[in-house]
């Protein structure tokens, strides 16, 4: 948001300077970034007339001009340009001068001849040529021929205004406008503001009812929708005072009629669209969501589809224009337009904020529905904006204003008291000047008993609901800087981590210290998520909660699952040639309780991981071998040492990502610890990956609630161990980690420990059936055991696993 000086000044009088002013309005809560001064670099360019005109002697291309600048000695300048002529008035930059393209200006000699100054064209001084005739964009700049000399270029060029540049927190829609800054203004500088009288003659015989219908299909995201017909409408240029109103303000003259829905839209804050009348189908607006697929041609001319769900104004056959954002081309106001359609609406915020990101347009008008606009100002602004152009004799007035306003907006009230405000300021403030402060800034104030107060919220203060905003007012009306800084009471406590954010950490540093790389991404997803993943339709994983205003239409939905992070960002780095990927991330996932939201939802924290690629970073001495199944599984066993969970079991199991024949669960007891395994061959080709890869998934809470806290130590063995191996035939269906457990459980007091070291399936083996061989250990605390000893131990093992699996024993 920016405006001049001169706009400002045009509803009240003050004397600070434009940075004075600036510095009150930033620390009133209103931020100034920058004063822009149009006039830098003209302080030594002034009017000249060329008194007469000489060829060089020494070149084709160069002209000699005599300059009368207003003083008592001529002025002798060279210039190459072609379109000076005796007589006319020109600007002239003068010896010294720095002018805004950074040329500076000093007595020279071109081919022989001195120069003692510079003629400008409109480029070396900055001016807009897009408002500029095409034949002053180059060359001199030529000026009217009754502009007196020797008079400053920056008044005679109407750049002798100052423009404040605003930096608007986005709950002051208020501020984006001249009337809402004004009113800023009075409250600082204690002066009166002086509104223009808005009153419309109408002058035309018609009634606006009888050329238009207007209405609201879907009230939910428009307010109020209002419109007014003009008659005899002549198309022309705008006043010259009010283009230099709309410069300032950043905002391109067109012509009158877009001129004043702009002039309006930045006096008032309210925007407003104007329609030719004869291209507007069935003679009636509707505000409506677009159908998917719908034409939506825009001003830029540029069309797009409708991805259903954006507020358009539609006639009675094509949306006209997408709402709140821009117009629609066809209806646009062109020259041969006679009778326009002003149309002024509240459209909700939240909604333009999607269509216009969505449609990747931003505007003046988008910029303030999505701040929100005052409710009450769509038929004060119509008659501005019909006035205007009256005073122009530009248009006949019909009589009446259409206004749909299903459901008028209550008056926001709120109770504080003097001792609430004091509190929470730390201040000793008055109950005299706190209403005093509201009812500068337009609030009403109405004194109740027992020092309580009821405050009247005006119309367009739409961000102030709760006594918290009434003091955050009146705070910075009375000067931050009059608020005595205090410190803080209260306890000194020394800060520490949770229990949860130190296991966190052990996770993050043990899988950092295992070659992966932890990963940040948004807590967002992608419905189409869920079925490239092959989530059961049942899942509880499909019951997202949808986002009310999502950062990009590309993540709607809260995550579910932390394997979508996963797999975006592989393939973010498999779209960057790195191949070779190590990722895993600890983060919450979100179950709702019930859809929609009524109550805070579930927040799980889960971690997950994934590997792909190379086993080995690229090196003479390192073969080329890629990770597999038993790489991600000795990760996470790792892990579990790392986190100290030990005593756990691992069976084959299934995951909706992982592949059917190569996923393992662990477990302690019944409990799932981890789910490990190769990503599904589907899930691959759902993601366009043709690597393979693999995956774990496991729950935090799960992980804190089995690793150990308390440890005992025992002194090393003082007699050996004895070992014995087993090699038996079993059916292939027969996992080793159960036969393990048989073993466990048959051999013995001495038994210490057991590892699998081979599995056999191929010749010499029957179909159906596989080898394999277990090594075991037993030992005793507190004497030798002796061969016998453990080949009892050994006899009961083998008697079990012939028992329970049909083992038979390989010799």
């Amino acid at each position: 948001m920016q405006v001049s000086i001169t706009w400002l000044k045009d509803y009240i009088d003050f004397e600070e300077t434009p940075e004075e002013l600036a510095d009150k309005l930033t620390m009133a809560g209103v931020p100034v970034e920058n004063v822009i001064r149009a006039d830098e670099g003209l302080d030594k360019v002034v009017t000249g007339r060329i008194e007469r005109i000489t060829k060089h002697p020494d070149s084709d291309h160069l002209q000699i001009c005599t300059m009368n600048v207003g003083t008592a000695e001529t002025l002798q300048i060279v210039t190459g340009a072609p379109n000076v002529a005796e007589g006319q008035i020109v600007p002239v930059a003068m010896l010294g001068a720095h002018l805004p393209n950074g040329l500076k200006i000093s007595k020279s000699k071109l081919r022989g001849v001195a120069s003692m100054g510079m003629l400008c064209s409109a480029g070396e001084l900055k001016l807009d040529l897009e408002n500029l005739p095409e034949e002053q964009q180059t060359g001199i700049y030529i000026l009217p021929m009754d502009t007196p000399i020797g008079l400053s270029a920056k008044e005679v060029l109407g750049l002798d205004d100052v423009v404040l540049e605003f930096e608007l927190t986005a709950n002051r829609g208020d501020c984006f406008s001249v009337f809402g800054l004004v009113r800023e203004v009075a409250v600082l500088t204690g002066n009166m503001p002086h509104w223009p009288e808005i009153e419309v003659k109408e002058d035309a015989p018609a009634e606006t009812a009888s050329f238009i219908k207007i209405g609201i299909a879907d009230e939910d995201l428009c307010a109020r929708f209002s419109a007014r017909i003009l008659k005899n409408v002549k198309i022309g240029p705008s006043p010259e005072w009010m283009q230099k109103r709309l410069n300032g303000a950043g905002i391109r003259a067109i012509n009158n009629v877009v001129d004043v829905t702009n002039f309006v839209m930045i006096e008032l804050g309210q925007p407003m669209h104007a329609y030719d009348y004869d291209e507007i189908s069935g003679q009636s607006l509707t505000v409506r969501r677009a159908v998917q697929g719908e034409e939506l041609h825009t001003l830029d001319d540029s069309s797009r589809r409708a991805k259903g769900g954006e507020l358009v104004v539609a006639d009675a056959e094509k949306a006209a224009g997408l709402a709140g954002v821009m117009g629609g081309l066809e209806t646009e106001i062109t020259g041969k337009t006679t009778t326009v359609v002003l149309e002024s609406a509240s459209f909700n915020g939240p909604s333009i904020r999607r269509t216009s990101r969505a449609c990747g347009l931003h505007s003046e008008a988008s910029g303030r529905f999505e701040r929100g606009v005052d409710v009450k100002e769509t038929q004060r602004a119509l008659n501005r904006a019909a006035q205007l152009l009256q005073n122009m004799g530009a248009c006949n007035v019909c009589k009446g204003i259409l206004d749909v306003y299903p459901h008028p907006a209550d008056q926001v009230k709120i109770i504080f008291s003097v001792e609430q405000i004091n509190r929470r300021l730390g201040t000793e403030i008055s109950g005299n000047q706190m209403t005093g402060i509201l009812q500068s800034l337009g609030f009403e104030t109405e004194e109740l008993t027992d020092g309580k107060y009821l405050v009247r919220v005006p119309s367009w203060r739409n961000d102030v609901t709760c006594m918290e905003d009434l003091s955050e007012e009146i705070a910075r009306i009375y000067g931050f800087e009059n608020i005595h800084a205090t410190l803080m009471g209260g306890k000194v406590m020394q800060g520490g981590q949770s229990a949860e954010q130190d296991f966190i950490d052990n996770i993050k540093n043990a899988l950092s210290s295992l070659g992966m790389s932890e990963e940040l991404s948004f807590s967002f997803t992608h419905p189409s998520m869920f079925d490239k993943l092959n989530i059961p339709a049942d899942s509880q994983l499909r019951q997202a909660i949808p986002i009310m205003n999502p950062l990009t239409d590309e993540y709607p939905l809260v995550r579910t699952t932390l394997l979508s992070s996963i797999f975006e960002n592989t393939i973010r780095n498999f779209s960057r040639k790195n191949e070779d990927v190590r990722l895993f991330e600890v983060a919450p996932v979100f179950f709702p309780k019930a859809l929609p939201v009524t109550e805070q939802p579930d927040e799980v924290l889960k971690l997950a991981g994934l590997i792909t690629g190379r086993r080995a970073l690229v090196g003479w001495n390192q073969d080329k071998e890629y990770v597999d199944f038993f790489d991600i599984k000795g990760i996470v066993e790792e892990l579990l040492v790392q986190l100290k969970i030990s005593n756990y079991t691992v069976e084959a199991g299934e995951h909706y990502a992982m592949h059917p024949g190569k996923t393992a669960i662990f477990k302690k007891g019944r409990e799932t610890i981890a789910t490990l395994g190769e990503v599904h061959p589907a899930v691959a080709e759902n993601l366009g990956i043709t690597k393979k890869m693999y995956i774990f998934e496991m729950d935090v809470a799960t992980l804190m609630k089995y690793t150990a806290t308390h440890f005992t130590y025992t002194q090393l063995p003082k007699y050996p161990a004895i070992s014995r191996d087993l090699a038996m035939l079993v059916d292939e269906a027969v996992s080793a980690a159960d036969i393990e457990k048989t073993i466990a459980k048959n051999a013995g007091k001495y038994f210490k420990e057991i590892s699998l070291f081979d599995v056999y399936t191929g010749k010499q083996i029957e179909n159906g059936k596989k080898s394999l061989a277990f090594t075991m250990q037993f030992q005793a605390v507190d004497k030798t055991l002796t061969d016998e000893q453990a080949d009892v131990a050994f006899q009961s093992i083998l008697k079990a696993v012939e028992k329970e699996y049909n083992a038979v024993l390989r010799t």
